[in-house]
């Protein structure tokens, strides 16, 4: 499927069969694509947990106002943002670039997110959005549904997967073979609200 054939396409579908296995395969595909979505100063400050455990999964699906989903799809990930990845060796995430860069941006990380707390987290979110939409496209272009989620309660779900208290649980999605299609698209608000040219008007 073409890239922009799978972003057009591309819905938050919340019916999927529960006898479907997605082959394995597959899964490592997905979760190495999303690897490519890009991270500030390369941090990789985003965190999958794959549920695969089925009676975890019963306990997330009650923590999420009953969704089907959250059991019946093949995956459940949950996506939670690492708010001390710039701490956790920084050199470690140029290993393999030219030392003139190791040399210019490992000094940096530190410095830039030290203090500023709000930062470090919005950076993570950032990074598991861009990440999620990549396994959500990735998805579509291999013939899978996927539905994103924020609908469940954040401490619960935290508790369950036992996200650590240095990070942050941003989303869950689950993915599979959806077999009921989602409602059609609910509309679009007008471009000219969207898009500001140079400033936002005083």
């Amino acid at each position: 499927m073409h890239t922009h054939d799978a972003i057009s396409a591309r819905r938050a579908v919340k019916h999927y069969d529960p006898s479907f296995a997605m082959p394995a395969a597959d899964e490592a595909k997905l979760i190495d694509l999303a690897r490519q979505a890009p991270t500030s100063f390369n941090l990789q400050n985003w965190r999958i947990v794959n549920v695969k455990d089925t009676a975890l999964r019963r306990e997330i699906r009650a923590a999420a106002w009953d969704q089907a989903q959250v059991t019946d799809a093949s995956l459940l990930f949950v996506f939670a943002a690492d708010l001390k990845a710039h701490e956790r060796d920084p050199a470690r995430y140029w290993t393999d670039a030219p030392k003139a860069a190791q040399d210019i941006l490992v000094p940096m990380i530190r410095p830039f997110y030290d203090g500023r707390d709000w930062l470090a987290r919005d950076e993570g979110m950032r990074s598991v959005g861009f990440a999620a939409q990549t396994i959500m496209l990735a998805a579509k272009a291999m013939g899978y549904d996927s539905c994103p989620m924020i609908g469940f309660d954040l401490d619960k779900v935290s508790a369950l997967v036992r996200v650590p208290s240095d990070h942050a649980i941003a989303m869950m999605m689950a993915i599979g073979k959806g077999t009921k299609p989602a409602w059609p698209k609910p509309g679009f608000i007008p471009m000219a609200e969207v898009v500001v040219t140079d400033r936002f008007p005083v």
